[in-house]
């Protein structure tokens, strides 16, 4: 496994491996504290790839709240065992300053329309514009053939299609099924950061979008959802921020369950001070 921390380095080595024999770059952007949600992105680009990537980088501009990104856990000894373990190629650790030479402002002029206004973009002002200009970024550093992420962020994966889109990158883009926790708990590295008390509460968020899908053809989405927003409202654990069930491709709210209509259910909230996303796909 070969660790690289500047530009100039990792690209000299990925000209060097492409000069003897074209391959095929798989490419895992992450912000480190790993777990086997990662791993299971590592494991899926070794299988479809010839050469995989793995960045470790806590990103400061796609964080709307100081202090979450100064609590995000940093175990970089503890992340490089992990991949070595599942025999990734090479692992990229920049510093803020090699990816933000010329400073942290910058407009990737990418015009998400409605995806960039509302769920996550509304609850976190200036997220999805930090996502795009770091992953706009580190794409054209390693200018993979692949880049694959995990479907827990749903949204970013659509921001980040559209980024690819409208950039005309010659990427594919690889979004993998969101790996749980034997309890139904979406893997995060945010999970750790949990009490024993707010790790229970935090099940209710992959129980209700799951009861939801369930039971869509049984009763109204609007006292599914009601239903289920009691159930958080009467945990003092939990701060609710949205639960809804949305148009798969657009993420325009779903009021009534049409069989020809895909749709996901997407739930973001507080539990404790630990703020945590999920969703499942319906059809």
């Amino acid at each position: 496994m070969q660790v690289f921390q500047t530009i100039i380095e990792i690209q000299k080595y990925l000209l060097k491996i492409n000069r003897l024999d074209k391959k095929t770059i798989g490419f895992v952007p992450t912000m480190g504290a790993l777990h086997n949600g990662h791993l299971t992105l590592i494991s899926t680009s070794k299988t479809r790839t010839n050469i995989t990537v793995c960045s470790i980088f806590v990103n400061p501009t796609q964080f709307n709240d100081k202090k979450d990104f100064e609590k995000y856990p940093i175990q970089i000894d503890k992340d490089l065992e992990m991949l070595l373990e599942v025999n990734c190629d090479i692992v990229f650790i920049p510093s803020v300053e090699e990816i933000y030479p010329l400073g942290t402002k910058h407009d990737t002029d990418i015009d998400l329309g409605f995806i960039g206004t509302t769920l996550e973009a509304a609850h976190r002002p200036g997220h999805f514009e930090g996502v795009l200009q770091v992953v706009k970024r580190l794409l054209d550093i390693v200018q993979p053939d692949s880049l694959f992420i995990g479907q827990k962020d749903y949204q970013q994966c659509m921001v980040i299609q559209s980024l690819i889109e409208q950039t005309s990158l010659p990427i594919k883009l690889e979004i993998c099924e969101t790996v749980r926790e034997k309890d139904g708990l979406a893997m995060s590295s945010r999970n750790a950061r949990l009490t024993n008390e707010e790790r229970l509460s935090a099940l209710k968020l992959s129980q209700a979008i799951f009861y939801i899908k369930e039971n869509i053809t049984k009763q109204s989405i609007s006292i599914l959802v009601q239903e289920q927003t009691e159930i958080f409202t009467n945990d003092k654990l939990i701060y609710l921020e949205y639960l809804s069930v949305v148009n798969s491709k657009t993420l325009e709210p779903i009021h009534e369950y049409k069989e020809e209509t895909s749709m996901s259910v997407l739930v973001a909230a507080k539990v404790g001070l630990v703020r945590l996303i999920d969703n499942v796909i319906i059809q």
